[in-house]
Protein backbone atom coordinates (compact mmCIF):
# COMPACT_ATOMS: atom_id res chain seq x y z
CA UNK A 1 0.00 0.00 0.00
CA UNK A 2 1.57 3.35 -1.02
CA UNK A 3 1.63 6.78 0.80
CA UNK A 4 -1.69 8.15 -0.56
CA UNK A 5 -3.60 5.13 -0.05
CA UNK A 6 -3.07 4.38 4.00
CA UNK A 7 -3.32 8.45 4.39
CA UNK A 8 -7.41 8.64 4.14
CA UNK A 9 -7.64 5.16 5.89
CA UNK A 10 -5.54 6.58 9.27
CA UNK A 11 -7.51 9.72 8.91
CA UNK A 12 -11.12 7.54 8.47
CA UNK A 13 -9.78 5.39 11.26
CA UNK A 14 -8.39 8.51 13.63
CA UNK A 15 -11.90 9.77 13.23
CA UNK A 16 -13.77 6.54 13.66
CA UNK A 17 -12.05 6.33 17.01
CA UNK A 18 -12.83 10.17 18.30
CA UNK A 19 -16.55 9.54 17.20
CA UNK A 20 -16.75 6.39 19.61
CA UNK A 21 -14.85 7.87 22.60
CA UNK A 22 -17.10 11.31 21.94
CA UNK A 23 -20.15 8.43 21.98
CA UNK A 24 -18.85 7.34 25.50
CA UNK A 25 -18.12 10.87 26.58
CA UNK A 26 -21.35 12.30 25.79
CA UNK A 27 -24.10 11.68 28.47
CA UNK A 28 -27.25 10.68 27.59
CA UNK A 29 -29.96 13.81 27.04
CA UNK A 30 -26.59 15.82 25.72
CA UNK A 31 -28.18 16.49 22.41
CA UNK A 32 -30.10 19.74 21.56
CA UNK A 33 -32.96 20.48 24.24
CA UNK A 34 -35.20 19.43 21.76
CA UNK A 35 -34.33 16.55 19.46
CA UNK A 36 -36.49 17.19 17.06
CA UNK A 37 -36.32 21.28 16.73
CA UNK A 38 -34.53 22.26 13.29
CA UNK A 39 -33.92 25.39 14.99
CA UNK A 40 -29.94 26.57 13.85
CA UNK A 41 -30.03 27.86 17.70
CA UNK A 42 -29.64 26.31 20.64
CA UNK A 43 -32.29 27.65 22.57
CA UNK A 44 -34.45 26.10 25.82
CA UNK A 45 -38.39 25.52 25.59
CA UNK A 46 -38.99 29.40 25.62
CA UNK A 47 -36.39 30.56 24.00
CA UNK A 48 -33.44 31.23 25.83
CA UNK A 49 -29.61 31.10 24.54
CA UNK A 50 -26.57 30.02 26.03
CA UNK A 51 -28.78 28.50 29.31
CA UNK A 52 -29.21 32.42 30.47
CA UNK A 53 -25.23 33.10 30.37
CA UNK A 54 -24.45 36.73 29.39
CA UNK A 55 -22.56 36.12 25.90
CA UNK A 56 -20.35 39.54 26.70
CA UNK A 57 -19.25 37.68 29.68
CA UNK A 58 -17.43 35.15 28.17
CA UNK A 59 -15.26 38.04 26.37
CA UNK A 60 -14.09 39.76 29.69
CA UNK A 61 -11.69 38.64 32.68
CA UNK A 62 -14.25 37.19 35.08
CA UNK A 63 -15.75 34.61 32.14
CA UNK A 64 -18.98 33.17 32.01
CA UNK A 65 -21.53 34.74 33.93
CA UNK A 66 -25.20 33.91 34.40
CA UNK A 67 -26.98 36.83 33.26
CA UNK A 68 -30.18 38.64 35.05
CA UNK A 69 -34.16 38.61 33.58
CA UNK A 70 -34.28 42.37 33.42
CA UNK A 71 -31.39 42.88 30.85
CA UNK A 72 -32.42 41.02 27.99
CA UNK A 73 -31.88 41.13 24.34
CA UNK A 74 -33.20 39.30 21.20
CA UNK A 75 -31.21 38.36 18.34
CA UNK A 76 -31.94 35.60 15.55
CA UNK A 77 -34.86 34.39 17.41
CA UNK A 78 -33.51 33.79 20.28
CA UNK A 79 -33.08 35.97 24.03
CA UNK A 80 -29.63 36.59 25.40
CA UNK A 81 -29.43 37.57 29.03
CA UNK A 82 -26.92 39.90 30.62
CA UNK A 83 -25.54 41.16 33.60
CA UNK A 84 -25.98 44.20 33.18
CA UNK A 85 -27.48 47.26 30.59
CA UNK A 86 -23.90 48.05 29.69
CA UNK A 87 -23.07 44.34 28.30
CA UNK A 88 -26.58 44.38 27.03
CA UNK A 89 -25.75 47.49 25.37
CA UNK A 90 -22.02 46.16 23.97
CA UNK A 91 -24.22 42.89 22.24
CA UNK A 92 -27.00 44.89 20.69
CA UNK A 93 -24.26 47.21 19.18
CA UNK A 94 -22.35 44.34 17.65
CA UNK A 95 -23.88 40.67 18.07
CA UNK A 96 -21.90 38.97 15.61
CA UNK A 97 -18.58 39.86 18.00
CA UNK A 98 -20.72 37.59 20.80
CA UNK A 99 -22.79 34.90 20.04
CA UNK A 100 -21.44 31.90 20.07
CA UNK A 101 -19.99 29.67 17.10
CA UNK A 102 -22.29 27.01 15.42
CA UNK A 103 -25.62 28.78 17.22
CA UNK A 104 -24.23 27.59 20.42
CA UNK A 105 -24.13 24.14 19.60
CA UNK A 106 -21.15 22.10 20.40
CA UNK A 107 -18.43 22.72 18.10
CA UNK A 108 -16.57 19.40 18.76
CA UNK A 109 -20.05 17.90 17.44
CA UNK A 110 -20.38 19.81 14.75
CA UNK A 111 -16.79 19.06 13.85
CA UNK A 112 -18.22 15.04 13.84
CA UNK A 113 -21.87 16.07 12.16
CA UNK A 114 -24.17 16.39 15.17
CA UNK A 115 -25.65 19.06 16.78
CA UNK A 116 -24.96 18.47 20.29
CA UNK A 117 -25.77 20.80 23.32
CA UNK A 118 -23.18 22.55 25.43
CA UNK A 119 -22.16 23.06 29.41
CA UNK A 120 -21.83 26.83 29.45
CA UNK A 121 -18.80 26.10 31.59
CA UNK A 122 -16.82 24.18 28.64
CA UNK A 123 -15.83 27.18 26.48
CA UNK A 124 -12.85 28.73 24.57
CA UNK A 125 -12.89 32.30 22.54
CA UNK A 126 -10.37 31.30 19.97
CA UNK A 127 -9.72 34.61 17.11
CA UNK A 128 -12.35 36.64 19.09
CA UNK A 129 -15.21 34.04 18.36
CA UNK A 130 -16.86 32.10 20.94
CA UNK A 131 -16.89 28.16 20.96
CA UNK A 132 -18.81 26.01 23.10
CA UNK A 133 -18.66 22.05 24.10
CA UNK A 134 -20.81 19.49 25.46
CA UNK A 135 -18.71 19.23 28.65
CA UNK A 136 -14.99 19.52 29.62
CA UNK A 137 -13.79 15.88 28.75
CA UNK A 138 -15.23 16.53 24.93
CA UNK A 139 -13.74 19.91 25.30
CA UNK A 140 -10.24 18.55 25.74
CA UNK A 141 -10.51 16.21 22.73
CA UNK A 142 -11.72 19.66 21.26
CA UNK A 143 -8.49 21.54 22.32
CA UNK A 144 -6.01 18.39 21.10
CA UNK A 145 -6.62 20.18 17.41
CA UNK A 146 -8.72 23.33 17.57
CA UNK A 147 -7.58 24.83 14.32
CA UNK A 148 -8.67 21.24 12.10
CA UNK A 149 -12.01 21.15 14.56
CA UNK A 150 -12.85 24.37 13.90
CA UNK A 151 -11.64 24.23 9.94
CA UNK A 152 -13.90 20.85 9.94
CA UNK A 153 -17.17 21.95 12.00
CA UNK A 154 -17.14 25.21 9.44
CA UNK A 155 -17.22 22.49 7.03
CA UNK A 156 -20.14 20.95 8.14
CA UNK A 157 -22.12 23.43 9.64
CA UNK A 158 -23.96 24.92 6.63
CA UNK A 159 -25.51 21.40 5.75
CA UNK A 160 -26.26 20.52 9.90
CA UNK A 161 -27.51 23.91 10.65
CA UNK A 162 -31.06 23.71 9.76
CA UNK A 163 -31.40 20.13 10.64
CA UNK A 164 -33.27 18.25 13.07
CA UNK A 165 -30.69 17.18 15.70
CA UNK A 166 -32.02 13.22 16.06
CA UNK A 167 -31.55 12.92 12.22
CA UNK A 168 -28.32 12.76 13.02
Amino acid sequence: MDMNSSMPRRHFLGSFALAASLAVAIPSGALAYDESSASAINVDGKGLALKGYDPVSYFSASGPQLGKEQYTAQHDGATYRFTSAASRDAFSANPGKYVPAFGGFCAMGVALEKKLDVDPQAWRVVDGKLYLNVNKDVQKRWLDNVPGNISQANSNWPKLKDRVPKTL
